[in-house]
């Protein structure tokens, strides 16, 4: 018998009207210059890899233009550095900010943004020493 694991989330499908619009956000919000060259193959599916995860974006017929629930799913992304990167998304990307960076608890500092499609993308930063960063 097959011990049984818990499995490991190996990807997130973002559904778009314009994938491509939302892989530029997505690399430009969370992929260093010098390792921005991960785009799919010629004709291939639209992906980047953050912290071992696939986001892969694909084009849909049965999804809006904007979402229409964006709390339903959040896509989260632990970070370091968290002030300094709500700093550059705001300079560089203009995005609108559901949650403003601030402390959720004594140990974690939270923010929740909103991607061209509408979707919420939360970012936080930990600490196990018991101060906010």
């Amino acid at each position: 018998m097959t011990e049984r694991r818990n499995p490991r989330v190996g990807g997130i499908v973002l559904g778009s009207t314009d994938p491509e619009r939302l892989h530029a956000w997505y690399r430009s919000a969370f992929v260093p210059e010098e390792t921005a060259d991960q785009d799919g193959p010629d004709g291939g599916p639209l992906f980047l890899e953050l912290g071992g995860t696939y986001v892969i974006f694909e084009r849909r017929d049965d999804v809006g233009r904007r979402s229409v629930e964006p709390g339903r799913v959040l896509v989260n992304f632990e970070v370091t550095g968290i002030r300094d990167m709500e700093k550059r998304l705001t300079e560089e990307l203009n995005p609108r900010w559901i949650r403003p960076v601030e402390a959720d608890d004594e140990n974690v500092l939270l923010g929740t943004l909103e991607d061209p499609d509408g979707n919420y993308v939360q970012l936080f930063e930990a600490t196990d020493d018991g101060t906010t960063p």
